[in-house]
């Protein structure tokens, strides 16, 4: 506990006090962010405001690992556990980076060009697929031994599983390696898109994005409580998950970072989190929902995401075979400031609703926990 603890301050701390330099940094080098001509008249207030943002927290979150790690090899040699870095941390952190690497490649484009169009849709799917595919592969392909809380080495074992899960793996849905990197691309493509669309108010992403990612850090850090690599732990109701201990300490740092950062992305925000954040951010819930072995209930934890990402989707379908639009304008929240809501008033109604999404799926998860040792 006291290394995801360390792992969550170090995070918050160079978040919250790197990000006025970067913002000093972006705003010296003309990084400002493009604004779409057709979208809502209020935004054109915000054109120049520093991008890139998730460079911040995205360093943040490395750093804060490599803290946490140095933080475990303080504790007494009984209570050690994953001292090493793992391939967990190799695919959650990769698929966190070179998500963002992909986004940070659309946002220098549209800084470049000072245009919001940035890197084309097949360039953005083409490096979504290829970042999930690698890593999906690297999960599935690559085991390696882990460690139990004593530091002893156990089987080796993959990060990922070729059987679908929803609070845990559902035997009858096994579907190979090959299906499974499949999925993990489909995951990976959603959760970043899903963040990408959410990122059009000040703050809105990056808090939703803290609730999903304490969530994660919540059951994963329930897992190692209750890990049946564990020796000491007796009852026959375990997890069998990789590395808990290190995707608690990912997801709490990743946390932190975000509400370092949302210290200065809030309203009215003196910088963007950009695609660079947005897609990192994507990539490492979905490496979440894939190691935790939840990935069925990523759509519920991500609630707001899912809602947000369908908005778009009914909006495209709809003026595609009808001529008619269903919103305003989409992603939904844009509805909503055209409807005569304050983007204050927005960020907060949807961070309820992101709030919601994630108690349910915390409350289902525990609830499994609860009807299997009752």
């Amino acid at each position: 506990m006291r290394a995801v603890i360390v792992a969550i301050g170090v995070a918050f701390l160079i978040s919250l006090l790197c990000t006025p330099i970067a913002i000093k940094v972006f705003t010296r080098l003309k990084a400002g962010q493009p604004i779409r001509a057709e979208g809502p008249a209020m935004h054109q207030t915000k054109k120049g405001t520093p991008t890139m943002g998730g460079v911040v927290f995205i360093l943040a979150t490395v750093i804060a690992y490599v803290a946490g790690h140095l933080a475990l090899t303080t504790l007494p040699d009984a209570q050690i556990a994953q001292v090493e870095p793992t391939m967990t941390a190799l695919v959650l952190l990769g698929l966190m980076v070179f998500s963002g690497a992909v986004g940070f490649i659309d946002d220098f484009l549209k800084v470049r060009k000072r245009h919001s169009g940035g890197l084309n849709k097949r360039g953005k799917l083409a490096g979504q697929i290829l970042v999930g595919a690698i890593f999906g592969i690297v999960a599935l392909y690559f085991p390696s031994r882990m460690y139990d809380v004593t530091g002893a080495r156990t089987n080796a074992e993959t990060v990922g599983s070729t059987t679908l899960s929803f609070i845990r793996e559902i035997p009858a849905l096994e579907i190979g390696k090959v299906a499974s990197v499949i999925v993990i691309i489909l995951v990976v493509m959603a959760a970043t898109n899903g963040v990408n669309l959410t990122d059009g108010l000040d703050g809105l992403a990056t808090g939703a994005s803290v609730m999903v990612l304490a969530a994660y850090a919540l059951i994963a850090f329930w897992q190692y409580r209750h890990w049946c690599a564990d020796p000491n732990y007796t009852e026959a109701y375990c997890y069998t998950v990789r590395d808990p201990l290190e995707i608690a300490l990912i997801a709490g740092a990743a946390a932190g970072a975000c509400v370092g950062f949302l210290w200065w992305n809030t309203s009215p925000a003196r910088i963007f989190m950009g695609d660079t954040g947005a897609l990192g951010l994507g990539g490492l819930i979905a490496g979440m929902a894939m190691s935790t072995r939840t990935i069925l209930l990523l759509p519920i934890i991500g609630g707001l995401f899912v809602i947000i990402t369908m908005s778009v989707v009914i909006q495209i379908i709809s003026f595609r075979t009808t001529g008619k639009r269903v919103f305003r304008m989409s992603p939904l929240q844009h509805h909503f400031e055209l409807a005569g809501w304050s983007e204050v008033n927005i960020v907060v109604r949807f961070w309820i609703i992101a709030g919601i999404g994630v108690a349910i799926a915390l409350g289902l998860f525990y609830s499994e926990f609860l009807a299997a040792v009752t």
